[in-house]
């Protein structure tokens, strides 16, 4: 007899430590689920303010890596719908240099291996701010060093046609952020990688900044 009193008066206790545990096990997950809640709603809103990104130089022929891909939100008067990644934008005329080149949306392998390529985090021509395009030295760009103040680089899209003129080229570092600076005026910026015939080796950016003249 004693001994079922005594195996009767453990059972509740079992069972009310059992519960007791469970309660604190669901508590726990709830704080978790809910902690983390916030982290991932804050994560899918970086970076659609639509201002520049951080970026980091890295050494290839564009010579910009994103730490965020999210597009700079478009003048909707001059550009309806944004161009998706890969998109033939239009074309850059570059007189001086007698070459005429199709430019796309992104600065990727791809989109430079056909022709010009417009980071993404930039504005697209004609617009008010910088408009930055990229191209290898040994091909789209080549010979970019042969343009100077006063040149003209006419730039073609569905928005129309904008003539930029050439007011300056400069050298740069590989790692010099200032390229993709926003601007107030109407800028086109023009990189490759520097220097131009030593193959492998392109520790600087060579840039050519022109300005908005003329818009058709």
């Amino acid at each position: 007899m004693n001994k079922t009193k005594h195996s009767g008066g453990k059972h509740p206790l079992l069972v009310t430590l059992s519960l007791g545990l469970m309660a604190l096990g669901i508590g726990f997950v709830s704080w978790a689920m809910f902690s983390l809640w916030p982290q991932d709603s804050y994560s899918a809103d970086v970076g659609s303010s639509g201002n520049f990104p951080t970026v980091a130089y890295a050494a290839d022929i564009t010579g910009v890596t994103l730490d965020n891909t999210a597009p700079v939100e478009s003048d909707k008067a001059l550009y309806p719908i944004y161009p998706a990644e890969g998109d033939e934008i239009g074309s850059l005329t570059i007189p001086a240099l007698e070459r005429k080149l199709p430019f796309f949306q992104g600065t990727g392998v791809n989109e430079l291996k056909k022709g010009v390529g417009h980071f993404n985090q930039s504005v697209l021509p004609g617009e008010e701010d910088n408009c930055v395009l990229s191209g290898h030295r040994e091909t789209s760009f080549r010979q970019l060093d042969k343009l100077k103040t006063g040149d003209l680089l006419i730039v073609q899209t569905s928005a129309g046609v904008f003539t930029y003129e050439v007011t300056g080229t400069r050298i740069v570092d590989k790692d010099d952020k200032t390229v993709i600076v926003p601007t107030e005026l109407a800028t086109l910026t023009l990189t490759t990688c520097y220097p131009f015939n030593t193959p492998g080796y392109f520790p600087e950016r060579y840039i050519v900044s022109a300005l908005l003249v003329k818009e058709e």
